[in-house]
């Protein structure tokens, strides 16, 4: 994993309820879009979530049951 990717990775894996992490998952989630690893469906939960430092995207996928391949890739330890 490159170092870019790799800053990324941090900042999608980001806890939740740290001013502005929900803004930096959203920007992080942009990244792996425009690099195909990330659908747009998942891209929009991150996008709504983007305001709500609280709200973990990956909770809000599970209980819509989407996101599944990005899901088992934030279960990894990075980006294949």
């Amino acid at each position: 994993m490159d170092d870019e990717t790799r800053r990324h990775w941090e900042m999608i894996k980001m806890a939740p309820g740290i001013e502005w992490s929900g803004r930096a998952r959203y920007a992080a989630a942009m990244f792996f879009y425009q690099r195909g690893l990330l659908d747009a469906e998942t891209l929009e939960v991150y996008r709504i979530c983007s305001r709500l430092d609280a709200e973990d995207p990956a909770m809000v996928l599970r209980r819509q049951q989407i996101g599944s391949e990005w899901l088992s890739r934030l279960g990894d330890d990075g980006i294949a």
